[in-house]
Order: C-alpha cells, then structure tokens, then sequence
C-alpha cells in the first residue's frame, strides 16, 4: 500500500476536489460575512450569534437529511445543497453591490438570512458527503480515504480565511465573491459529473420517526460508534480551547490580531503534517488504543498550552494537538464507517454530525463560562484534566472500542 492508494480512484479523487474548492470558499464567505456583519454592529456578541444562526437550522434537519441520505439519491443531496450555498453566495455579492441603497437593519437581517440559509445546506450536505465516502473505495484503502478527506478540509480550513481576508483587504467584496462563486460552480460540476453507484435501504412503509429512532438505536446499542462518538464530544466539550484564543492572544500574549491568526491556524498546521504521516502509515494494529492516547495527549496539550507563557511554544503545543486530535478524527471516522451498513449509513452519519456539531457550539460555550467562573488559565487546565478522565472512564467501560483493530 501506498499513501495514494485512495487518490487513485478516479470518484474518490473527484470527490474530494470537489469537497476541497466547497469548503475552500464557504470559509472566505465565512470570514467576509463575519467581518460585514461586525463592520455594522461593532458588537462582538453579533459574532457569536452567526454560528448559532447557522446551527438551529442545521440541526433542525440533519436527522431527517440521514433517513433521506439512505432512501434518496446521496449524490442528488450533495449537488442540491452545494446548490443552495451557491445561491447564498450569489446574493451576498448583490448585497456587497448595494450596500449603500439598502437599509441598515434590512442589511443585517439578510446576512442573517444567508447564515441560515448555510446551515440549511450544511445540514443536508453532511450526512450525505459521510455516507458517500466509503463506498467510492474499496474497503482497504478507507483508512487512507479518510485521512484524505480529512486533510483536504484542514488545508481549505488554513489557506481559505488567508486568502479571502487579503482579497477582502485590498480588493473588497467586488472581488472576492465572484472567486467564491466561481469554486462553488466549479464544485457543483464536479459533484454533477461524478460517477456513483448508491446502496439504497430497502423500501419500507415504516414511518419516517421508526427509521430515524433504528438509526439513533443502531448508534447507541454499538459500543464502539457510541463510545467513540462520545469519547470526542466530551473531549473537545471540556478540552477545546479554541473560543478562548482571542483572549490568550490579548491578555497573555499580547500579540495582537496577527498572533491570534497564527493561533487558530496552528491546530490545522499541525493536523495537516500529522495527515501526511498518516497517509504512509495508516492506524492498523491497536487503533482503538491509538485513539484513547490521541485523545489523553489532546487534553494533555491543553494543560501545557494554558500553563505556557512563551508564545512560540504555545503555537508549537496547538499544533501538536491538532495533530493528535488528527489521528482521532481518522480512527474515528473510520471505525463508525467500518461497523455501519451502507444501507443505514446516512442516519448514522446525521447522528455524527449532531456529536460533532454539539461538541463544537456547546464546548465553546462550556469555556467561556468556565473562564468566567474559575478564570482564564485555570479554566482550560481543568478541561484537559476532565479529557484525560474522560479517556480514563472510556479505557474501562468500552472494551471492545480499547480492543479494535483496523
């Protein structure tokens, strides 16, 4: 085996250009609709609720876009929904247009519309770009396929605000949302044109509540999708640390919104390198350990990254977590797809997108509350002394997860 055993077949190879020019461009929309809406409000509360506009829709329909992804065309899904993101776009370059002509509270109210608008397609698009991967490879090379699919995001992650915030810096929104428009068409072509032979669940007449509760019941009675499932929602609900950068870079730090950018890029820095090893040797032999010390490690970073006080080593610890968390994902993700039917494997791919998508909204929160109430340092070591517990509860009520091999 090689590290490009997966990016030799041809729908996989599609598959994930198509993911990467997606993802690449939703986060330079991201990055300029944030900026336009706190270039209104000035209010740094505005920001935060961006992400809870766009995660009530979002979960508001990722369980039934699973039952679907089972039933229906997951291809189908995946193209409608990078169409509907397309369309946002298309009217986020008309606002950028008119933005002068155009009411102040109507401004904002629409680029709060286009925030749900997102996490409508978002909510549609995940289930079913999860439960297409692993039938576009071969069984053999999903581990490989994953890290891929893995590394591809973390890349757009890093150089996608980069690159949208300097052609927003110096060329504005005249010229950096027909870019962004023109990835996501580019996307869709590639999402249109790709070959794709689909598992259908067998028809029933079961009603869409009994198809959707077979699936939670499906994750919850697997000890090891529900075990490693929960093992990732507790970690990064206590251990993540990713909502206090800001704080760290002005009030340890003080190194300004350069620092910060070098902050949040560092965990995708060191994902990305992690991904590359991976690539040449997949977790095999042992993974379910693997993935119970990637995890130990990942709370174990935060405890050294909250006691730091040297910028240089702090950016080196993030990077080291995001490696380690990394290695996570790819067990993870592949472990779920591994003891999950193809027939089933939409609704179990909606509850995983839930996991993760409450993890990420609820952990935020989590720690800025904890900041507030035990303060800013003391606040993250204690989230990575609960990940490391969490780990520690997980090694002995899951055995068969602490056993698995790949």
């Amino acid at each position: 085996m090689t590290a490009f055993d997966a990016l030799k077949v041809k729908p996989f190879r599609q598959f994930v250009l198509a993911r990467f020019f997606l993802i690449f461009s939703v986060q330079m929309q991201n990055l300029i609709l944030s900026w336009m809406v706190y270039d209104i409000t000035k209010d740094p509360l505005s920001l935060g609720l961006i992400g809870i506009a766009e995660i009530i829709p979002f979960l508001s329909v990722v369980l039934f876009a699973g039952n679907m992804a089972d039933k229906l065309s997951r291809k189908k899904m995946i193209f409608w929904s990078t169409l509907l993101i397309t369309c946002s776009s298309i009217f986020l370059y008309y606002l950028a247009a008119h933005t002068t002509s155009i009411a102040t509270p109507l401004l904002l109210t629409c680029y709060y519309t286009i925030v749900v608008v997102i996490g409508f397609g978002r909510g549609f698009f995940g289930p079913a770009s999860q439960a297409m991967v692993p039938t576009l490879v071969p069984a053999k090379v999903f581990a490989n396929a994953t890290t891929w699919n893995t590394t591809a995001f973390h890349i757009a992650s890093i150089i996608g605000p980069a690159i949208g915030g300097l052609m927003f810096g110096f060329g504005g929104a005249y010229i950096t949302m027909p870019v962004i428009i023109v990835l996501q068409v580019v996307s869709l072509i590639l999402y249109f044109s790709l070959k794709y032979e689909q598992v259908y669940s067998p028809k029933s007449n079961e009603p869409i509540i009994k198809r959707l509760s077979a699936g939670i019941k499906f994750v919850f009675s697997n000890q090891v999708i529900i075990n490693s499932l929960s093992l990732d929602l507790f970690a990064v609900l206590f251990g993540g640390a990713a909502a206090l950068l800001p704080v760290f870079a002005a009030e340890i730090y003080h190194c300004g919104a350069q620092g910060l950018g070098v902050l949040r890029a560092a965990p995708a820095f060191g994902a990305v390198l992690m991904a590359v090893i991976l690539m040449w040797k997949p977790p095999g032999k042992g993974a379910g350990k693997i993935l119970l010390a990637a995890v130990a490690l990942f709370g174990l970073c935060m405890i050294v990254f909250a006691l730091s006080k040297n910028f240089y080593l702090s950016v080196a610890i993030l990077a080291l977590s995001g490696a380690v968390d990394n290695v996570s994902v790819v067990i993870r993700q592949t472990l779920v797809q591994m003891n999950t039917p193809d027939e089933m494997r939409g609704r179990v791919a909606a509850v995983n997108s839930v996991f993760i998508s409450l993890s990420n909204e609820i952990g935020a929160f989590e720690s800025g509350l904890a900041a507030k109430l035990f303060g800013l340092v003391p606040s993250v070591i204690y989230g990575g002394l609960a990940t490391i517990g969490v780990v520690g509860v997980t090694s002995k009520i899951a055995p068969k997860l602490k056993a698995m091999d790949m």
